[in-house]
């Protein structure tokens, strides 16, 4: 076995073939690894261009339906977590115009200084996120709600509005022409701020409930300043309502400074007289035959409530303290028989006006800057009213004007049944008949005539000249 074995050894020993030098071997291995790198890349290369286009468009429509999945996925749980609030939040019911008012609650308004607070959509307080409105209850504002979207992610079933919204809730109502007007003052305002900006439509509530019309001296007021009034009704569908852009003022006038509110009234005033076709121009410095500057006193009569008792008697006393002043001209003209331009003509050539109180005095906002006002009221105002008989007084003071008094009528044809119940003696007593004082009247318009004479004078002195061109 051991032989065996030795001999096997030695043959396969004698069989061996001599071993290759080193040198040799890695000449060998260099050129098989060079021949098998040209094999592969001429390989690569005879693949068509369009195989390895469509594997990389293959990949790149793998990752982008898993975006758009992912996208739509996001955009779909950001839809459906709108939440739509009431318009009008029953627990701010006795605090209504205060803080942030009970509509639209949950936002706090922007104020800065001089201007009326009011609500930006989208901006950086409301995170890019859109406006939207849902419902048109005109008579339960807790029906009517809102809240904030994504523009990308807006409920389903929206109606979106493109341009500038102006959203306005006030306490009282559009048709009131004092109450209409603070109403609007607040855009006319943000609107001069913001390079004189026109809404393309507006939207009207009133205690959250929905409005479709303003009166219509306050429409022509803001078409005069703004162009076309177009309100919007939500009659499109019962769906949410979005808005491209939208304000939202609240408060009414609100914090809004005493210059901001002269620059807003000189800015109505002069665009309802161009609206009218009416040019001012000469104003303030005509003069009469014996050379006494012309004073033109108006004589603003009311119809029903709150109308002259003896109308006749109250133009007497008026017509003749006038002719005894050299250039006074008296005008008596009914409120209710004027048109919206009417009534811009005849404020406008009107130094002093008297008039009972009413929405009739708001057209003092068409006279020219420190024209008087003399204002009369029936029994119980100066008892019962409160603040709200002053509204003219204020109105005067933000518009440039002087209100030179008024006179409060002690008596009545009747009296309040139960003294006790102010609020039902108000009401009993708020649309009574004035009376006239013949003395105290004749002495009033003899103040107020002499008052006016001596500011013309020194106005016709001036070398001031005006302008119609209006700042907008």
């Amino acid at each position: 076995m051991l032989d065996l074995e030795e001999t096997m050894e030695v043959k396969s020993s004698a069989n061996r073939p001599k071993s290759l030098s080193p040198s040799i071997t890695i000449i060998l291995i260099g050129l098989f690894s060079l021949s098998l790198i040209l094999i592969l890349f001429h390989g690569f290369s005879s693949l068509s261009t369009s195989s390895a286009s469509w594997d990389l468009h293959f990949w790149k429509s793998e990752l982008g339906a898993s975006n758009n999945d992912a996208r739509d996925d996001l955009n779909s749980r950001l839809r459906d977590s709108v939440t739509f609030l009431p318009l009008k939040d029953l627990r701010f019911t006795k605090t209504a115009m205060e803080g942030n008012t009970w509509f639209m609650s949950s936002f706090s308004d922007t104020y800065e200084e001089n201007e009326s607070q009011y609500l930006y959509f989208p901006s950086q307080a409301s995170q890019g996120r859109l406006l939207c409105l849902k419902g048109h209850d005109h008579k339960d504002g807790t029906e009517n709600s809102y809240a904030l979207a994504w523009p990308q992610s807006l409920p389903n079933s929206t109606t979106f509005l493109k341009g500038l919204t102006f959203v306005s809730d006030t306490y009282y109502d559009y048709v009131n022409l004092w109450h209409g007007l603070t109403a609007m003052v607040p855009f006319v305002g943000w609107s001069t701020k913001n390079r004189c900006v026109k809404p393309t439509r507006w939207m009207l509530f009133h205690w959250g409930e929905l409005r479709d019309k303003m009166g219509l001296w306050l429409q022509n007021l803001m078409e005069a300043n703004f162009g076309k009034v177009m309100i919007e009704q939500m009659g499109q569908g019962e769906g949410p309502y979005c808005f491209e852009k939208a304000v939202v003022t609240r408060h009414n006038v609100g914090k809004m400074g005493k210059e901001k509110k002269l620059q807003v009234s000189d800015l109505l005033r002069c665009k309802a007289r161009v609206f009218c076709g009416i040019n001012p121009a000469g104003r303030g410095k005509e003069i009469g035959v014996k050379g006494e500057p012309i004073i033109r006193l108006t004589l603003l009569m009311r119809k029903t409530s709150r109308s002259f008792k003896d109308p006749t008697a109250v133009i007497s006393i008026f017509a003749r303290e006038c002719a005894m002043v050299d250039g006074c001209l008296l005008e008596v003209v009914q409120s209710e028989d004027l048109s919206f331009c009417d009534q811009v003509k005849v404020m406008t050539n009107t130094d002093i006006l008297a008039s009972p109180h009413g929405a009739q005095l708001t057209n003092m906002l068409f006279m020219d800057r420190n024209s008087s006002i003399m204002e009369f009221f029936p029994k119980g105002w100066l008892e019962l009213a409160g603040a709200g008989q002053y509204a003219h007084h204020w109105m005067a003071h933000q518009s440039g004007m002087k209100h030179l008094g008024a006179w409060w009528d002690l008596n009545a044809e009747e009296e309040c049944p139960d003294p006790k119940q102010q609020k039902e003696c108000f009401n009993f007593y708020k649309d009574g008949q004035v009376g006239h004082n013949e003395t105290y009247f004749a002495g009033w318009a003899r103040t107020v005539l002499n008052q006016v004479r001596i500011s013309k004078q020194e106005a016709m002195q001036s070398s001031q000249r005006f302008s119609n061109s209006c700042q907008c």
